[in-house]
């Protein structure tokens, strides 16, 4: 995780023959804006994005809402993403739609709700933003946040160039200048992201065009240098609903979110199956 980074894939295969919907489940209209989705024992964590309240919802295995856990003294600025490891939750207030925010923060919330433990705020900016103006192809908003061993890696969603670069943050609350580790041509705008360490597959959500998203598969990922990187990429068969929050069950198989649109009757959970 040291090591300076550039990753550059040399083929982005297009597949849409093989993906279906194996479950889909609607969720309240508490959830339309829902943007982030962990997993923690048998329950689904998920929470809405900007303005919507301070809260992280639990969810059963069918999408049903079992707990509304209230982060008080915190403001949902615009939360795009959710990860955890084994003692925190990491909520990432960090979405930067027109490049003008300077307050990106990440908020370390312990898992046990029942704590004393204060929820920490590992604050943040991008050495490489000279400016904050109002900018409508943005370059450093973000919408995809990972937890890997003592880092927390954030994927830009760059409308600029359709690509995303990657940044570095420590766990440890405190102010930081974010550190750039690499670059993936995407050729799209990624909306979210999961890692599993032990399969070693990176999974990224995007669109191009914010009518249809894809997932993005990257299979022997490790964030070490390797300039030969695959991305394989699948059409997300839901129609137009705005998919911000994924989850790997295996190398097959994924959970994610979709938001209310108005050619939907709700937000969803579903599972997509390669």
């Amino acid at each position: 995780m040291n090591k300076p980074l550039t990753i550059i894939f040399i083929l982005l295969s297009y597949l849409s023959f093989s993906q279906k919907i194996t479950k889909s489940y609607n969720l309240s209209k508490l959830l339309d804006e829902t943007s982030g989705l962990e997993i923690l024992e048998d329950y689904f964590i998920t929470h809405n994005d900007s303005g919507n309240d301070p809260a992280l919802y639990y969810l059963n295995k069918k999408g049903k809402i079992i707990q509304k856990r209230l982060l008080e003294g915190h403001t949902n600025i615009d939360w795009e993403d959710i990860t955890k490891d084994e003692a925190y939750f990491y909520v990432a207030d960090m979405g930067n739609n027109y490049d003008n925010r300077k307050d990106l923060k990440i908020l370390k919330v312990p898992i046990d709700p029942n704590s004393l433990e204060d929820i920490k705020i590992i604050s943040f900016y991008y050495p490489e933003q000279k400016k904050f103006n109002y900018e409508i192809k943005s370059m450093f908003d973000a919408e995809a946040l990972v937890s890997v061993g003592e880092s927390l890696i954030i994927f830009t969603k760059n409308r600029a160039s359709k690509t995303t670069q990657i940044y570095k943050l420590p766990k440890i609350s405190g102010h930081y200048k974010a550190e750039k580790i690499g670059t993936l041509k995407t050729q799209s705008i990624v909306t979210g992201a999961d890692y599993r360490d032990d399969l070693r597959i990176l999974a990224l959500t995007s669109t191009i065009d914010f009518n249809n998203y894809y997932l993005l598969l990257l299979k022997n990922f490790d964030f070490s240098a390797k300039p030969d990187y695959t991305i394989d990429m699948y059409e997300i068969p839901i129609g137009k609903s705005q998919v911000e929050a994924i989850k790997i069950i295996n190398p097959r198989e994924f959970w994610l979110t979709s938001e209310d649109e108005n050619s939907t009757n709700s937000a969803r959970l579903f599972s997509m199956k390669l």
